[in-house]
C-alpha cells in the first residue's frame, strides 16, 4: 500500500481528480456566488459586482405587495402541502416498510413515479385533469399537484427511519394489548420524530421551492413566489430577484443543516 501511494502516477490521478472534483463544485457554487452579492447591490440595476451594497433590495421585497402577496400564497400552500403529504406519507410509508401485501410494488412505483417522470408531463396532466373538474387555478389544486411530489419524498424518508426501529418495541406494545393505531401513535411516532421533522421540512422546502406545476396551475390571483420570480425574470429584469434568490438560499441552506442534524440523533427512544 505504501509503495502504491508513493508511486508518481497515483499522485497525479489524485491530484487531477482532486481539481476535477474542486471545478465541479466551484461551477455549482458559482450561480449563488454571483447572486449572494448581487443581493446587496443598489435598487437601481442589476451588477456584479456591485459598485455599492446596501439592503434596498430586501426593504423593497418586504414593503411590495407585488412580492408579499406571491409570499404569502407560497407559505399558505407548503404548509398545506405539507401537512396533507405527512398525513398521507407517514401511515403510506410505515405499512409500506413493516407489511406484505398484494401490488406492494406496483403501489410503491405509483407513489414513486413523480420522482422520475419529468415535472412538465405531470404539470401538464394536473392542468388538463384539474381543468376537466374545474378546480384549475385554486389553491386546492396547486397543493394537490405540491402533495403529488412531496409525497415521494416523504415515504422514502418514513421507510428509511421505521427500517432503523426496533420491531420488539411495537410487538411488545402488541403483545401487551395495545391496538394498531395505539401503537402507531404511542410506540412508532416517537421515535420517528427526527424522520417526521426532517420529512417535513424537506416537503415544505420542496413545495416553497415548486415553479413548473405552480406554473401550470397558478391563476392571476393565486401566484406562488416562484412564479412570480419567473415572470419577473421574463417581464422585467428586476434586482429583487437576487434579493429573493439568496433568501430561498438561505432557507435551504438551514433546512439541509436541520435535517443533516437530525439524521445524526437517530431515533428517539420510546
Amino acid at each position: 500500500m505504501s509503495e502504491l501511494i508513493r508511486d508518481p502516477h497515483s499522485r497525479r490521478y489524485r491530484a487531477a481528480g482532486t481539481g476535477l472534483a474542486v471545478a465541479v463544485y466551484l461551477f455549482l457554487w458559482a450561480p449563488i456566488m454571483v447572486a449572494v452579492p448581487m443581493a446587496f447591490g443598489t435598487k437601481n440595476a442589476l451588477s456584479f459586482p456591485p459598485t455599492s451594497y446596501s439592503l434596498d433590495l430586501f426593504r423593497i421585497f418586504f414593503t411590495s405587495s407585488d412580492w408579499l402577496g406571491p409570499l404569502s400564497v407560497s407559505l399558505k400552500i407548503a404548509v398545506a402541502s405539507t401537512a396533507v403529504s405527512l398525513l398521507a406519507g407517514v401511515p403510506a410509508g410505515y405499512w409500506i416498510a413493516r407489511h406484505e401485501f398484494l401490488g406492494k410494488s406496483l403501489i410503491t412505483g405509483v407513489i414513486m413515479s413523480p420522482i422520475v417522470i419529468p415535472h412538465v408531463v405531470i404539470a401538464l396532466g394536473l392542468f388538463l385533469y384539474f381543468s376537466l373538474i374545474k378546480i384549475s387555478g385554486t389553491a386546492i389544486s396547486i397543493v394537490l399537484g405540491h402533495v403529488m411530489f412531496n409525497l415521494a419524498y416523504v415515504v422514502v424518508m418514513i421507510v428509511a427511519g421505521v427500517n432503523k426501529l426496533d420491531r420488539n418495541l411495537e410487538f411488545g406494545a402488541e403483545l401487551m394489548g395495545a391496538g394498531p393505531i395505539r401503537m402507531f401513535i404511542t410506540v412508532v411516532v416517537p421515535q420517528l420524530v427526527p424522520s417526521l421533522v426532517s420529512a417535513a421540512l424537506f416537503a415544505f422546502l420542496l413545495s416553497f421551492d415548486e415553479v413548473i406545476v405552480s406554473w401550470f396551475l397558478a391563476s392571476p390571483g393565486m401566484v406562488t413566489l416562484p412564479v412570480k420570480m419567473y415572470s419577473a425574470i421574463q417581464w422585467e429584469v428586476s434586482p429583487v430577484i437576487a434579493a429573493v434568490s439568496t433568501m430561498l438560499t438561505a432557507l435551504s441552506l438551514l433546512v439541509s443543516i436541520v435535517a443533516i442534524a437530525l439524521k445524526k440523533s437517530g431515533p428517539i427512544d420510546a
